[in-house]
């Protein structure tokens, strides 16, 4: 088993934290959150006051953190620096590619390995330890941090070098919010014309409209009992995650002068309806902008 320093413990790294305990590591967890820390170490974890106190003795490091901007003030020189020789890190954070390869090019200069592993599969799936891990890194990298991550997950993929996970990751986040508004469209405009949603829905999964949206994560309320669209759209994948992860996207397409229509059109929507107050509800919501509601 090992020694596992956790920063950040929110909604996402928490669960996946605790996930290591029961698997018998002996996890260290720093967060900003209070709340954050005692939830860990109500499950068997110990806290910190500190990052740089977390990583004193740690073999791993993982870090889930809100932006680009926060992993790099984690990775400063004065914290790699601070490392046990030849640490294993793992940042799974969504964030750009830039970013993540910068990070890992000066830890890997200090003689650690380092992987970006962005995840997929929501706060459900950080609970129960199902997530998708998407890395990028070397392939000595990946195959000392995959007994690690499939502690947290099921589905571990490696998808390149440093910067890797984080593409792959916002591409599909992209195709996962341009096919839930267009999902949305098609029950906004179904039930307009009187048809049930759940009939619509139905339909629509055995024929070519088939897509994940409709078969797990149905937007319209009522139609599916788990999604966060029959609790009021609480949980879930909040409307700003998505905002964030669709700017990501276009950050990406503008550094490779791709075309990307379609999740720029996904962008506009997601912020717009942000801005009307609805940014912390699931993402799944965009129907009832579609719907001309405001809250």
């Amino acid at each position: 088993m090992k020694k596992i320093a956790f920063i950040g413990l929110g909604n996402m790294g928490g669960p996946m934290a605790a996930n290591l305990v029961k698997k018998g590591h002996q996890v260290v967890g720093f967060d900003l959150s209070e709340t954050a820390l005692n939830s860990l170490a109500s499950v068997g974890g110990k806290i910190s006051n500190s990052a740089l106190e977390a990583v004193k003795e740690a073999e791993v490091i993982i870090s889930m953190l809100p932006s680009g901007k926060h992993v790099d003030e984690l990775y400063s020189e004065e914290f790699i620096n601070s490392l046990q020789p030849n640490t294993l890190i793992i940042d799974s954070s969504t964030i750009d590619a830039v970013t993540a390869r910068s990070v890992a090019n000066i830890a890997v200069s200090k003689g650690h390995k380092m992987i970006d592993a962005p995840v997929s599969g929501g706060t459900a799936g950080a609970q129960a330890g199902t997530l998708t891990f998407i890395v990028g890194g070397s392939q000595e990298s990946f195959e000392v941090a995959k007994p690690i991550l499939e502690c947290m997950g099921q589905n571990i993929f490696h998808a390149g070098d440093s910067g890797a996970g984080q593409v792959a990751k916002i591409c599909n986040n992209m195709l996962l919010a341009i096919h839930m508004i267009g999902t949305s469209e098609a029950i906004n405009l179904g039930t307009r014309h009187g048809l049930d949603a759940a009939v619509l829905s139905e339909i629509m999964q055995k024929s070519s409209g088939r897509n994940w949206s409709l078969e797990v994560y149905n937007p319209y309320p009522g139609v599916m009992e788990n999604a966060p669209a029959s609790r009021e759209y609480s949980g879930g994948f909040a409307v700003d995650l998505m905002t964030k992860d669709l700017g990501l996207a276009a950050e990406a397409g503008l550094e490779t002068k791709t075309s990307t229509p379609l999740g720029n059109t996904a962008l506009n929507l997601y912020r717009m309806w942000s801005e009307t107050g609805n940014g912390k509800i699931d993402f799944s919501s965009i129907i009832q902008f579609l719907n001309g509601k405001s809250k």
